[in-house]
């Protein structure tokens, strides 16, 4: 959890705790790093007076102050104390270091199922004895879950309430986290009790997320997430074997089918389990271990007083910080060290405690592309996890995942949203046309990069891009120019009668590719072009006028996978043996479905690659295929290694944006992209900014698939690909 200094308008101590700075701030008060008098830290939460004075807001604070002090678990946070009728009522409670699990899975990517058994099991235990005392918490969510090194921490019962109670919510309010709640908490009004059973389902929601780094109910739209949660089955593919029977019994949608908390803390073994410090994996307690040493020395602001030049009238009374922590709140000094920062660039007596940027990742996770957007999360969430793993990396990177779901409105709100994280320096991810330019212009007015690996976007199409300062950055060839690994295997071997199927339906894509074969003209060769119309569906006659002039070769220009199998079937209606090709947007499953046997032997030009054929990215296919359970056998994801190459690009441009010290680190990640003349080498190939403005940076990457026993098959970079027979 992020510190920041006290503001002037702060107060130095309330009811006895020494105020050391604010750990967050909300609509309704602010949560405070506060000192005991015997030493110990606190979480002090200060409701504004404003609030306190609604009947109905107070009545909700007294209960949660009630609820919190009967909770007397070792795996609960514990109350120190609380004034519920006090003017601006407080509540502080004992004060965890350590990150909370949402932040521990950004930073290090799913965790091993050892300690998410023992995670489970304490968590569990906690809220059997919430049970017991009467009580369900009914928000149990990875940010609620807060990891100390001898276990996990419950923590915020601001929404707790005694079992069979009257709800003090407004009516209608749905009570709960969209993604962790259960179905029957989704439905708001008289929908019945919400008894502990939905803390039960909670928790299978938390260690799903735990086990897979995904939320078993997705992303995206709240509403979108309440429906799957209440109508559809969660995606558990990634759940280990051994788990799997346990989180599906938690996920049950009827109460009745689930275990109690007591049932899932048995089943998950002993909750006492490892000692402490060993439960967690690497990198965690050192974490831990340096936030605790930084907080622990912090100092003890000198009281404040109030402005003698201050009308006595203010609601609000305005305070004078004075003596030496003043003075260094105001150079901005505390503040570095409350973020975690070490100004002189030091590392402490405390071990490096590491600035966190966070880069957006805005990609389809539900609609039409969700294929290209699953895999896109899944590259960039294991370079993330990778980067974060070393002991060397200069900060962390923290992924914020939101699914777009191919709608270009859903894109454009994200982008909106990103930009409300302080830390944000750079959007990846968009998998069409429409949502990148839809998020790209919101980013644009904020200098914020955004960099594409599936979509492509004509130039001129996004407002505000300029040589010499752009915002939008593509690391795929244009989707045009995979014509070129099919025309170079028709030049390498020398066959100079080649016929275009012109898809119309294809519009300026499919006359482009046309063109550019007309233009090339292989081996020297000639190049007729047979067009078919948008609205028929009879390649049979395009194709018989093609065959009557015996070409050498035969290439597909269209977009539609459905379309270039109608056009593969009727060659081989026809009879054609000779080579037939395509470029990369037809290259889908369904191609393989409806062309069948006619499919066998097509060539595609494609933008991306294999990396089990590139020997420098085999260590990453066989992390990928570990991380997401991946059989040795099945092939990796179309665009995860270059979304893997991708973020850590970016990286590299997030360090000379950082030694800059630049105050907008998004445009200044922006500048560096620009203006580095260096080659950044990824395990699938090189990347560089200025390469992509000439001809020659545009074939890097190009790649030729053959499709082999029904199968896909990338034969390598186009230029060597293309002379093998």
């Amino acid at each position: 959890m992020s510190m920041q200094p006290l503001k002037k308008a702060d107060p130095s101590a309330i009811a006895g705790y020494r105020l050391l700075g604010r750990l967050g701030t909300g609509g309704m008060g602010v949560v405070y790093l506060a000192r005991t008098s015997g030493g110990a830290l606190a979480a002090l939460k200060l409701i504004r007076a404003e609030h306190a004075a609604d009947p109905g807001f107070r009545a909700r604070f007294r209960r949660e102050a009630t609820a919190a002090e009967r909770i007397t678990g070792r795996w609960v946070v514990r109350v120190l104390g609380a004034d519920p009728e006090a003017r601006e009522p407080w509540l502080a409670t004992e004060y965890v270091p350590g990150p909370s699990l949402a932040e521990a899975v950004a930073l290090h990517g799913a965790l091993p199922e050892t300690t998410v058994r023992t995670l489970g099991a304490r968590l569990a235990d906690a809220l059997d004895g919430m049970h017991a005392a009467g009580l369900v918490h009914r928000d149990v969510k990875p940010g609620n879950v807060l990891l100390a090194l001898d276990g996990p921490r419950l923590i915020d019962f601001g929404i707790a309430r005694v079992s069979g109670a009257t709800a003090l919510t407004a009516t209608d309010a749905m009570i709960g986290t969209p993604g962790f709640l259960a179905p029957e908490q989704a439905r708001a009004a008289g929908a019945g009790e919400v008894g502990p059973a939905a803390d039960v389902f909670s928790l299978g929601c938390v260690l799903a997320y735990a086990l897979t780094g995904e939320r078993p109910f997705g992303t995206g739209a709240v509403a979108a997430v309440v429906y799957r949660t209440v109508h559809e089955e969660p995606d558990l593919t990634d759940v280990q074997d051994t788990l799997l029977p346990l989180v599906t019994a938690c996920l049950a949608k009827d109460p009745a089918d689930r275990p109690s908390a007591a049932e899932v803390r048995d089943a998950l073994g002993p909750y006492e389990g490892p000692a402490a410090g060993n439960w967690l994996p690497a990198g965690l307690p050192a974490l831990i271990a340096q936030r605790s040493s930084r907080v622990l020395d912090l100092p003890v602001a000198d009281p404040t007083m109030l402005n003698p030049e201050e009308p006595q009238g203010t609601s609000r009374r305005r305070f004078l910080a004075l003596g030496a922590a003043g003075a260094v709140a105001g150079t901005g000094g505390l503040t570095a060290w409350l973020l975690g920062r070490d100004p002189g660039g030091g590392t402490g007596g405390g071990g490096t405690v590491r600035t966190a940027y966070t880069l957006g990742v805005l990609t389809d996770l539900s609609g039409p592309t969700k294929a290209d957007g699953r895999a896109q999360e899944r590259g960039l969430r294991l370079a993330a996890e990778t980067f974060n793993a070393r002991e060397d990396r200069p900060f962390d990177l923290v992924l914020k995942v939101t699914d777009d779901g191919g709608d270009p409105k859903r894109a454009a709100a994200g982008a909106r949203a990103f930009l409300r994280t302080p830390s944000l320096v750079a959007v990846l991810g968009p998998t069409t046309t429409e949502t990148a330019i839809a998020a790209a212009n919101v980013l644009v007015d904020q200098k914020v990069p955004m960099l594409s690996v599936v979509a492509s976007v004509s130039d001129g199409t996004i407002r505000g891009q300029r040589p010499e300062m752009r915002t939008y950055f593509e690391l795929r060839p244009y989707p045009e120019v995979t014509v070129v690994p099919f025309a170079r295997y028709l030049q390498e071997h020398q066959l100079g009668r080649t016929v275009v199927i012109e898809d119309r339906a294809g519009g300026t894509y499919g006359w482009s590719v046309a063109r550019t074969m007309k233009d090339r003209r292989p081996a020297g060769g000639t190049v007729t072009v047979h067009q078919v119309d948008a609205d028929s569906e009879d390649f049979g006659s395009a194709v018989r006028a093609a065959l009557a002039s015996s070409p050498t070769g035969v290439m597909y220009a269209g977009k539609s996978p459905r379309r270039a199998a109608l056009c593969a079937k009727a060659l081989r209606q026809q009879g054609f043996q000779g080579p037939c090709g395509s470029v990369e947007p037809p290259l889908q499953p369904e191609f393989l479905t409806v062309a069948g046997p006619a499919a066998e032997g097509w060539y595609f030009g494609t933008g991306y690659t294999d990396p089990d054929t590139i020997p420098a990215a085999k260590a990453f296919a066989a992390a990928y295929r570990k991380r997401w359970r991946i059989a040795a056998t099945d092939p990796v994801d179309r665009f995860a290694v270059e979304s893997y190459d991708a973020l850590n690009w970016m990286g590299q441009a997030l360090r000379t944006a950082a030694r800059r010290s630049a105050e907008r680190s998004g445009a200044a990640v922006a500048n560096a992209l620009i203006n580095d003349d260096a080659v950044y080498r990824g395990v699938a190939r090189s990347y560089n900014t200025k390469a992509y403005s000439n001809a020659t940076g545009q074939l890097e990457g190009l790649t030729l698939w053959q499709i082999r026993s029904g199968k896909p098959r990338c034969l390598g970079p186009f230029a060597e690909a293309a002379k093998r027979d």
